[in-house]
């Protein structure tokens, strides 16, 4: 489509000028000429630029007519005199020249400006020149010079805007007023012109006669005026108008009926065309003359046109020259005038009398009821003279205008009501049951005994039996001709169109609801509740305005969306109406609904035409009915929203402003979005039933989208205003729980006075005080603590957020001018609210995309009535989400950091060479130390992190602000939690260092005696001459080797059993146990662990006795009830237990007391889960159960590690070690080579291997998480929707059952099998092991290097003592980095006789060696589910802890919670199931419940189970058992497809799974298919 300035342009012929160079000489003074003829638009004025901060001096004639745009579209009475600064910055010249009549003021004539920018002006924004100009009781252009073809111009479409009200004498009684627009009003017309020589100020006289009933008012500029003294360039010939209009106040009227007054500029006899009009136009015309000169005296007597209508009015002077009298005397003679038709103005006759003369010949004038003409009427006149119609030459108004009238004819002589039932069919019945139908589907108020999930399913039913309705629908004549004039690609005859059908459908309501309206008053004034409510009804049908066939196509488009013939341009040409300046109604007030797909639509393409560049600031009004809170918007912005339109609108509009570029990176949007609302508290409505509930909706609503919600505060009305505030705190409180940050202005109107806002303090402390009481009662009402002044909810100061502004009328209207201090107050509040809007700490706007997910969950919270936002708004969610993979990310960075930091403090305790234990505690506490600074390091660079993700502007990180102290909880628990892992590992390795070092000294001690018995044989050949061959030699070695064995003895095997008992008596305190444990630690551990309900269940005997009278208690108990949960329970216990005993028996260490105590303290957790169900008994027997399967794994444990560190098996193993070195020793070999080779293999190889698989797990989870699989762990409720989607595509039974019943195993086993397709796929655990090697490789290339100096730094000596310390050099730089087995060293370094540096050449070739042989044998084994079970950190725990949470599950169905951290204080899931999922059923039939815990927590059923000791609770007040669930309703009806998709398919298996019987479930759910499951599912986690 074309675009409205091309459009404009094309409209538009090629200038023709009046008088070769006058206009365009005076345009290009003024910096206008390229906007001649018509190019300036009425939306280039409405632009938010840096101006509007500012009110600048008028420095120069080219800001002159941007000053008095800006000035006269915010309706300042003082736009008119403008004077440029420049006029008076001149220093005085010499007193010679102070009576110079040299005139430097170059400024323009104030009418020649008028006439310069109505002729650049377009056809709309002279309709807003002429509104304004009205408003402050000017005088507009009737006729216009200057026009094309040297033409004047009738200014009939700048007029048409123009609506008066007035109230004539014969109403004054019936309290009646006339609502008119001027161009239809027949109100007689009067016209004031003069000849050339006239010495008196007509516009002076005419401004002195208007004004005689109220203080004076310049209604015309004349020559006293600034501006006024000028020379008139352009601006005679024009006709300017004026209308006088009485109030029904004798005392106060001039005339009793409307007048119009006419003033045609310059000398008549100059313009005779002009006058002609006039002369045929006119009631009476007053001629203003000092003398006829003859060419003037001919024109008047030639006139046949005359008659009486003429009236003379003589300056006359007492030297008046006799001619001038017989000059005036022969013109009345020639028109046969009287002397009533003459009215002098001598000496004698001061400016009041003189407009007293004149007003009584005017009301003589008008007393004798001859028909008038009103101003369409009047066009035809005008063509005859050869004067051109504004709107009969553009070809767009006239096309426009036929198009309109075409529509309006099919409306005929036909009631409202019936038209509008039978063409705009769509926003009937239907489209308001639809939306009693959406709100019920949220609130379920009228379920009655039908079960809430049928009810739910009969109203989606109904719902889409209407939508299928409404989609058949065949577009009307009505709408289509509508349809099709919106529709051009002429944007210009467009707005000309929608103008039309605006202007005639508010004269066609006007002539047709004032009987209605004035029913309805006599009906409020009754106080009858149904008659008011019927005719308030009628009002609505019979009002017919354009925005009802604007909705009615947005409801042909969304009706078309079901359809094959989708409407897609529709959206488009209403994106480009609001971007043209037109409303779009965003909240239907007949219906209470929104469209939310057309919206939707309309805004996103609208994002489109704005290249995405779409960040809103969006700004609403809010206040009681007819306070004036529309003009306040149309006052600050020159926007045009309704205003006593005489229709009865209801709901709320949006209107866009475009930010200029310059001043978008301030304001930091690119467009302000204004809200109008329809008045709130009405007096006449409030008498309705549903008048409240309304205006609650309506109020939270708009508040809830902005940013900045003014309150027009009318302290008359205070009654009213009370409960508008009271709406307001709540929204404004809700707003602030979710992080929404309002600006928040009090407008107090009609208050005047310089010291108003000091004398009103007292005022305003009161309205705080009514504030903070209002808090108060909001915050009870909301459940939330600790909130008592409106100050904790907003940033509210009282000073700077209230404005007083004067009354908006300066006098009595309808002749009251604007009063000029409202309009300067507007601009000052205007101009004080954007600034403080840019100085703000850069919070960033929502861009439409943002804006239309943000209005979706605020309409869809106003629905619900309950105003849970939570994470069931998008946008929320969103951010929320964001933060939590932010968070994860930097949790990880954490852990990784301690976890090496942890290997290294392990590997250091493993490798301390002292045997006092004194030495290795004080090595454990300095290492201790070391982490609780390295962990308060990692916590600050953590907290940091999170303050400055809070402080970024780019992530609206506001809307979680009330999460952020759940982050820091979460923060200071990963804090705790790392200290206790690293305290616990520490004391692991002190613990096995401890135990190892005692092995380790028996080994020793072995090893030295055994060194000894080789040299003593050595030395037994040392007199021996002849040469022994090594089969002597190994015989003497074994026969040697065998006697020295005798005397070694194997290590003791302790009591584990008696060790894991006494730990366990010992958790359980004083608590007196009545059975001997003893006899049941092995046998618990080996059979299958039962809960029982007598022996194991807290409150056996009152189930007993609740059910006992309906015989049920023990069909309950069958059924376990109750009993399943606590098995479930301990399932999972016995299970995660069972995993955890098999990870700590793999370790290759002694059974340790600490490992028993941490497995107690996991039991415990699981025991509190399920406190309130059981007994002491339980506690028993499942803490034997699981201890006795750890004692059976743990026994073995201690049974390998005494195998592996047996002394017969250590010294078998070096047996071939000792055998070299004897025969080496004996023959005096090199041993160079083999030394290298075996402190390769012996001591390094070990250490590397160990270090490679120990270390790997925290790369396994980098490595995940860096892949195309980190998504599946980027956040829990992404985690959630993979489960399930692989859930549903499996189908399998088992794996549901699993899942619900067992959750966290089954995630556990997930995570696992995940890992393991991971790296069986796509990922290869070759690679990882292989970086691992080279890191280490390198580090030990780098000591050997280093280890060949002294510490001296000088190298080594090339002896073989030297070769010793190279070793131990080298075990020391690596003593913090891999693990050597000392002993094994001592071994290599015995009897060595190698030369330093052939060693340490040799050790370099073996170290290359060594690396081939590591990658061949990391080739051949890369078993990751082997490697998973052997590292240190495990990585299917480190990302079991990533997405499992705090592990919480509903009470009610079992859906796990997503809640970012542990440490959270509310839970929250984002689907919800039917509760026989979670085994909930009837207790009196045993049918599984159906009913999802969204539907059921606002619905007015009840639940009963263990923690209401079975008693009835209402599901409204789940929170007094669950406070620290949050159960939001669904987002949308088909959220909970998913698991009704499950429900269906499995009900019978699930029956049997529970031992109950099939759940009943609406027979809508079988319709309920696999891909609408995926899509419910996808719509439950806002996945695209």
């Amino acid at each position: 489509m074309a675009s409205f300035t091309e459009d404009l342009e094309r409209h538009i012929p090629p200038p023709v000028l009046p008088k070769p160079g006058s206009l365009p000489v005076f345009l290009h003074s003024l910096g206008l000429a390229e906007y001649f003829p018509n190019k300036l638009s009425l939306r280039s004025l409405q632009e938010i630029n840096k101006d509007s901060l500012s009110e600048k001096e008028v420095d120069s004639l080219q800001a002159v007519p941007w000053a008095f745009l800006g000035k006269l579209l915010m309706a300042n009475t003082k736009s008119r005199s403008l004077v440029c600064a420049s006029e008076n910055n001149e220093a005085n010249d010499f007193v010679s020249d102070l009576f110079s009549e040299s005139d430097r003021d170059n400024s323009p004539n104030t009418l020649d400006l008028v006439v310069g920018l109505f002729a650049c002006a377009d056809s709309f924004l002279q309709q807003k020149m002429t509104l304004k100009m009205s408003m402050c009781q000017f005088a507009v252009p009737f006729l216009l010079p200057c026009g094309r073809h040297n033409q004047c111009t009738l200014m009939l479409w700048a007029l048409r805007g123009i609506l008066k009200e007035w109230r004539p004498h014969s109403m004054s009684e019936s309290k009646g007023f006339v609502e008119e627009s001027v161009v239809c009003a027949k109100i007689p017309l009067v016209s004031f012109v003069r000849l050339r020589n006239c010495s008196l100020s007509k516009s002076q006289v005419m401004n002195c006669l208007l004004s005689k009933s109220q203080q004076h008012h310049d209604f015309f500029c004349h020559r006293d005026m600034d501006g006024g003294c000028r020379p008139r360039k352009i601006a005679n010939g024009m006709v300017e108008m004026c209308w006088y209009l009485p109030c029904g106040n004798t005392a106060i009227d001039i005339f009793p009926e409307p007048v119009v007054v006419a003033n045609l500029r310059g000398d008549v006899a100059a313009f005779e065309t002009q006058f002609a009009f006039l002369t045929q136009v006119s009631k009476s015309i007053f001629v203003f003359l000092d003398k006829f000169e003859e060419r003037e005296q001919k024109m008047f007597v030639s006139s046949q046109q005359m008659n009486s209508k003429v009236h003379f009015v003589v300056n006359y002077q007492r030297d008046t020259n006799p001619d001038v009298k017989s000059s005036i005397q022969a013109v009345m003679e020639a028109l046969k005038l009287t002397k009533e038709d003459i009215i002098v103005k001598s000496q004698n006759v001061n400016l009041a009398k003189l407009t007293d003369m004149i007003c009584s010949t005017i009301k003589k004038c008008l007393s004798e009821h001859s028909p008038s003409l009103d101003i369409e009427s009047m066009s035809d006149i005008a063509h005859e003279l050869g004067i051109s119609v504004d709107e009969l030459t553009s070809k767009a108004s006239s096309s426009a205008e036929k198009a309109a009238q075409n529509i309006m004819k099919g409306i005929g002589v036909r009631e409202i009501a019936v038209y509008k039932k039978n063409q705009l069919q769509l926003q009937g019945e239907n489209w308001k049951r639809l939306a009693q139908i959406e709100k019920e589907e949220c609130r379920l108020q009228t379920a009655g005994d039908t079960k809430l999930e049928e009810y739910k399913a009969q109203l989606q039913k109904e719902k889409k039996i209407i939508q299928k309705t409404q989609s058949k629908y065949k577009i009307t004549p009505a709408m289509s001709a509508f349809i099709n004039a919106v529709t051009t690609n002429d944007s210009i005859e467009r707005a000309f169109f929608l103008k039309w059908m605006g202007y005639k459908l508010d004269m066609r309501s006007r002539k047709y609801l004032s009987s209605l309206r004035h029913s309805f008053k006599e009906h409020c004034q009754r106080k009858d509740k149904d008659s008011l409510a019927k005719v308030d009804q009628q009002l609505l049908d019979s009002s017919l305005g354009l925005e009802h066939y604007l909705r009615e196509m947005g409801h042909i488009y969304e009706a078309s969306l079901g359809s094959s013939q989708r409407l897609d341009k529709l959206p488009t040409v209403a994106a480009e109406l609001l971007q043209e300046g037109f409303p779009l109604e965003l909240l239907d007030g007949d219906a209470s609904s929104i469209p939310e797909k057309w919206i939707n639509d309309v805004l996103m393409e609208l994002h489109k035409m704005v290249g995405q560049k779409s960040r809103l600031l969006v700004l609403t009004v809010l206040g009681v009915q007819s306070t004036g809170k529309s003009t306040l918007l149309n006052t600050m912005f020159g926007v045009q929203f309704a205003v006593s339109s005489g229709r009865c609108t209801r709901g709320a509009y949006m209107l866009l402003l475009p930010v200029r570029e310059d001043f978008r990176t301030e304001l930091l949007c690119d467009f302000i979005l204004l809200i109008d609302t329809e008045g709130l508290k009405s007096a006449d409505l409030a008498q309705l039933d549903n008048s409240y509930e309304h205006d609650n909706q309506l109020a939270t609503f708009v508040i809830g989208l902005s940013d900045v919600t003014i309150i027009n505060v009318a302290m008359e009305n205070f009654t009213e205003m009370k409960d508008i505030l009271q709406i307001a705190v709540h929204a404004f409180l809700r707003m602030r729980e979710i992080g929404k940050k309002t600006i928040c202005y009090f407008v107090h109107q009609n208050v005047a006075g310089v010291s108003a806002h000091n004398k009103l303090r007292t005022e305003r402390q009161h309205l705080l005080e009514h504030l903070n009481e209002m808090t108060q009662i909001a915050a009870t009402m909301e459940k939330k603590t600790g909130i008592n002044k409106f100050t904790e909810v907003l940033d509210y100061d009282m000073e700077l957020n209230n404005w007083y502004i004067p009354g908006l009328w300066n006098g009595t209207p309808p002749m009251a001018p604007v009063n000029t201090g409202y309009s300067v107050a507007v601009f000052d509040f205007k101009k004080n609210m954007l600034k403080t809007l840019k100085e703000r700490n850069g919070e960033l706007f929502f861009n439409i995309p943002q804006f239309l997910d943000w209005t979706r969950s605020m309409w869809r919270a106003v629905k619900f009535e309950n105003f849970i936002f939570s994470f069931q708004n998008i946008l929320v969610a969103h951010v929320y989400d964001s933060l939590c993979k932010e968070f994860s990310e930097w949790e990880w960075s954490f852990k990784r950091h301690i976890y090496s930091w942890l290997e290294s403090a392990t590997i250091q305790i493993s490798n301390t060479e002292t045997s006092s234990l004194q030495e290795v505690e004080k090595i454990l506490e300095a290492l201790n130390a070391e982490a609780e600074m390295e962990i308060a390091s990692q916590k600050r660079e953590m907290d940091e992190k999170l303050k400055a993700y809070y402080k970024r502007k780019d992530r609206h990180v506001s809307l979680v602000e009330r999460y952020k102290i759940d982050f820091i909880k979460n923060i200071q628990s990963l804090q705790t939690e790392m200290q206790n892992t690293v305290r616990n590992k520490l004391d692991s390795a002190f613990q096995l260092r401890t135990n190892v070092a005692k092995v380790n000294e028996l080994h020793r001690k072995q090893a030295v005696m055994m060194e000894d018995q080789v040299l003593q044989l050595l030395k037994n050949y040392r007199g021996r001459k002849d040469e022994l061959s090594d089969e002597d030699l190994k015989a003497d070695f074994e026969s040697m080797w065998n006697k020295a064995l005798v005397n070694i003895s194997a290590l003791k095997e302790r009591d584990i059993p008696s060790e894991i008992l006494k730990e366990l008596r010992s958790s359980f305190g004083n608590r007196k146990i009545n059975e001997s444990m003893e006899n049941y630690l092995t046998q618990y551990g080996g059979i299958e662990f039962k809960v029982k309900g007598k022996e194991h269940l807290s409150k056996w005997k009152q189930f007993k006795k609740v059910f006992a009278s309906r015989n049920e208690w023990k069909k309950m108990f069958d059924r376990k009830i109750v009993k399943q949960e606590v098995q479930s329970i301990a399932d999972t216990a016995i299970q995660n237990c069972r995993i955890m005993i098999e990870e700590s028996a793999r370790l290759k260490s002694d059974y340790q007391p600490f490992l028993i105590k941490d497995l107690i303290e996991k039991i415990d957790v699981y025991i509190k889960s399920v406190n309130s169900k059981t007994n002491f008994t339980f506690e028993v027997h499942l803490k034997l159960h699981i201890c006795g399967i750890a004692s059976q794994k743990f026994l073995e444990m201690h049974r390998r590690f005494l195998a592996d560190n047996d002394p017969l098996k250590r010294l078998e193993a070096c047996k071939a070690q000792y055998l070299s070195d004897f025969i080496d020793l004996y023959r005096r070999n090199d041993q160079c080579q083999r030394k290298a080779q075996d402190f390769t293999q012996l001591c390094l190889k070990p250490a590397v291997t160990e270090y490679i698989n120990q270390t790997i797990g925290t790369d396994i989870v980098d490595t995940i998480l860096n892949s195309k699989y980190s998504t599946e762990y980027g956040s829990r409720s992404f985690f959630q929707y993979n489960i399930l989607k692989e859930l549903l595509e499996k189908e399998e039974f088992k794996e549901f059952v699993r899942y619900i019943q067992n959750y966290e195993i089954y995630v556990n086993n997930w995570i696992h099998e995940h890992i393991v397709q991971c790296f069986s796929k796509d990922l290869s655990l070759c690679e990882l092991k292989t970086k691992k090697l080279d890191t280490i490789l390198e580090k030990i290339d780098e000591a050997v290097k280093a280890s060949q100096c002294g510490d001296d730094g000088c190298p080594l000596p090339n002896d073989i003592e030297s070769t010793a310390v190279l070793i131990q050099n080298l075990c020391k730089a690596l003593s913090k980095v891999i693990s050597f087995p000392m002993d094994t060293v001592d071994r290599v370094l015995f009897q060595n006789t190698s030369l330093c540096t052939p060693f340490t050449n040799n050790l370099l070739e073996c170290l290359n060696d060594l690396k081939k042989q590591l990658v061949e044998e990391i080739a051949k084994s890369s078993d990751i589910i082997e490697m998973m079970n052997s590292v240190s950190v495990k990585p299917q725990n480190e990302l079991f802890k990533r997405v499992f949470g705090c592990g919480k599950q509903c009470p009610f169905c079992k859906a796990p919670c997503e809640a970012g951290g542990k440490d959270h204080r509310q839970h929250h899931a984002a689907v919800h199931r039917p509760q026989g999922l979670g085994r909930y059923r009837s207790v009196r039939t045993n049918i599984l419940c159906e009913e999802i815990c969204t539907s059921s927590v606002h619905g007015k059923g009840t639940f009963r189970n263990h923690e209401t000791d079975f008693q009835p609770h209402p599901y409204k007040d789940y929170h007094t058992y669950y406070p620290d669930w949050l159960i939001p309703p669904d987002r949308t009806i088909e959220a909970s497809d998913y698991w009704k998709y499950v429900l269906v398919k499995y009900n019978d298996k699930f029956a049997e799974e529970y031992k109950a019987k099939p759940a009943v479930y609406p027979s809508a759910w079988n319709n309920i298919d696999k891909v609408q499951a995926l899509q419910g599912l996808k719509s439950a986690f806002s996945i695209k």
